[in-house]
């Protein structure tokens, strides 16, 4: 393999575990394009992929790069075996040891669990969806607007996606809060960022998640209705010739459905404020004509900050990618949120543009196979909350004095903490 680092190159600056770098970690992915597209994190078999030629390659060509590792631990913990085996017997000792999810599957086993999930997230459903999204969106707007301030990511954007997927699963309204600190367990634990008790306490917080919706399976498998979480639990998988076991529900819980369903969504209704915030002119365009540049809007948040930054890939044989040979047994980090800003793909990637031609083009809900089975959703979800922002709201700008702006330390999602605005509401 080529020397990744030249003399003088910013290379060996990059860290993507650092937690400082993740805070803005724009001009490190701007590097690793120019420098190393294929770049090989120093002492471990991860591989970073950040051109947006060679991600949409990656995400297209799952013979050579399957979503199915060859060592199952290898996901809980690329770079720690031992503690990815220490994960799974923590699962088997307590609770449900979570089955691969449908993005970890490769075909035919992926297609055949795919077909499930499809009539689970047709668009007519979504559709049956979209105006409780509507009517939630300005009522949890109108609960904090006579206050003229509120903290948006707590107050506004976990609720919002929150309260829509916990309905279809079944949760109870009371309860929605205490599934945050359990999704905030999964999010942490995937985020390979943790010293191993952290991690293992994160398991365990997971593992009380699995007691509270065991019984709400078992309860729809006597009593099945018409929610979503109803179809998941009792659609036989034709191939397979049975529904989902314990584990898979319990994998799917978690992965694609609380957290795909509501996390990334949060994120992405943080990121479009603090956009908005930052960007004034593309506030009163989109105030002055939301019919016209809403859609555009959406994309662009999604685009700038994915709220997805990376996923992985792996490798059951050596290939070669932009001229790296990549081992058999290795992991590829398939960085959406570099792709995005490819500025051999999309001009000015940097700037926020509501007229940006083909603006849906971006990688943030990936491609192909995998492409996000939640993505109709999430735009709804975005395209609501942000219309509600534009009906409530005269003007906002952050609360001075009250922000640090700080993420989450996540090697694969970005997540901002919390974001204190202050508002000037619409008269009415």
């Amino acid at each position: 393999m080529a020397t990744q680092a030249s003399k003088g190159s910013a290379l060996h600056e990059i860290n993507l575990f650092d937690p400082e770098l993740q805070q803005c970690p724009y001009a490190a992915y701007k590097t690793l394009r120019d420098e190393a597209p294929v770049y090989n994190i120093p002492g471990t078999q991860i591989y970073v992929v950040s051109r947006y030629e060679h991600v949409r390659e990656v995400l297209l060509d799952p013979e050579r790069f399957p979503s199915t590792a060859a060592n199952e631990l290898m996901r809980a913990s690329p770079v720690d075996l031992e503690r990815g085996r220490k994960v799974a017997e923590r699962f088997k000792e307590k609770g449900w040891l979570p089955a691969p999810t449908l993005a970890g599957r490769d075909d035919p086993n992926h297609k055949q669990m795919r077909a499930m999930f499809n009539e689970a997230f047709k668009p007519s459903r979504i559709k049956q969806i979209d105006p409780r999204v509507e009517s939630l969106a300005y009522e949890l707007i109108d609960e904090f607007l006579d206050d003229g301030k509120c903290d948006w990511v707590r107050q506004f954007c976990v609720p919002l996606p929150l309260f829509i997927i916990g309905e279809q699963m079944g949760a109870k309204r009371e309860d929605m809060w205490r599934i945050k600190g359990w999704t905030d367990a999964f999010f942490h634990r995937i985020s390979l960022m943790l010293p191993e008790d952290k991690h293992l306490e994160m398991v365990d917080r997971e593992i009380e998640a699995q007691h509270y919706f065991q019984p709400i399976f078992e309860k729809l498998r006597a009593q099945p209705d018409d929610s979503l979480i109803s179809v998941l639990v009792n659609t036989v998988i034709e191939e397979w010739g049975r529904p989902l076991n314990d584990n898979e529900l319990h994998a799917e819980m978690m992965a694609d459905t609380f957290v795909g369903g509501s996390e990334t969504t949060t994120n992405a209704l943080a990121a479009g404020m603090k956009l908005l915030i930052e960007n004034k002119d593309v506030w009163v365009k989109l105030k002055a004509e939301p019919d016209k540049y809403m859609r555009n809007f959406v994309e662009e948040v999604l685009r700038l900050e994915s709220p997805v930054q990376s996923l992985m890939r792996f490798t059951h044989k050596d290939v070669e990618l932009a001229g790296v040979t990549i081992p058999a047994g290795s992991v590829v980090n398939v960085r959406y949120a570099a792709a995005n800003r490819d500025e051999r793909f999309f001009t000015c990637p940097e700037k926020l543009d509501l007229d940006r031609p083909k603006a849906g083009a971006h990688m943030a809900f990936g491609s192909g196979t995998h492409h996000c089975l939640g993505a109709p959703l999430a735009r709804r979800e975005l395209t609501w909350g942000f219309q509600a922002v534009v009906d409530r709201f005269e003007d906002m700008d952050f609360a001075e004095g009250e922000n640090d702006f700080a993420y989450h330390p996540h090697f694969l999602l970005r997540s901002l903490k919390q974001l204190n605005i202050v508002f000037e509401a619409k008269k009415r």
